[in-house]
């Protein structure tokens, strides 16, 4: 049974693993850091989640 707290694990979990973007920005990549930073967290589900789980921004 899924509930809406594993959900939200499971994209948290993406956001740090497997997103490209956010996990390059988190490495240092500037580029990636400002996107991340000005637009991706803004609309991006996954960075929400992230966020939400982790207590940080997406980019750090």
């Amino acid at each position: 049974m899924e509930g809406p707290e594993n959900e939200l694990i499971k994209k948290a979990n993406f956001c740090r693993e497997k997103c490209p973007i956010c996990t390059r920005a988190r490495k240092g990549n500037k580029l990636a850091r400002i996107f991340v930073k000005y637009v991706d967290r803004k609309v991006c589900p996954y960075c929400k989640a992230y966020e939400k789980v982790y207590g940080k921004k997406a980019y750090e």
